[in-house]
């Protein structure tokens, strides 16, 4: 059974950097998607990043560009998002997940994800 437990957030003002683990366990990490996820009060869940877990292939929303990095630990079977210039627009809960590889670009449609973390708040204070 697949488990995803992110850990990592927080309070941060405007302009500083927090970074979310999400630990995946009861599996290994083969050629997976793993995303993260954001949902806004009052607002639709929204992939900030995906990544293939084969290649260094990784896509973001383009309000995260440049500021947010998905990474990966193999060994660890951990998946990092590094947030840096946060905005008080990045307030949200963030969500880790995982879909199985389709064979081309990873989704972001929030359907084609099965396993989900249990979320980690991010608040972000100007």
């Amino acid at each position: 059974q697949v488990q995803l437990v992110e850990s990592g957030g927080g309070s941060v003002q405007a302009g500083g950097s927090l970074i979310l683990s999400c630990a995946a366990s009861g599996y290994i990490f083969s050629r997976d998607c793993m995303a993260w996820f954001r949902q806004a009060p009052g607002k639709e869940r929204e992939a900030v990043a995906t990544k293939d877990t084969g290649d260094a292939s990784a896509y973001y929303i383009d309000s995260v560009k440049g500021r947010f990095t998905i990474s990966q630990d193999n060994a660890k079977n951990t998946v990092y998002l590094q947030m840096n210039s946060l905005k008080p627009e990045d307030t949200a809960m963030y969500y880790c997940a995982r879909g199985s590889w389709p064979g081309g670009s990873c989704p972001q449609d929030r359907w084609r994800y099965s396993a989900w973390g249990q979320g980690t708040q991010v608040t972000v204070s100007s």
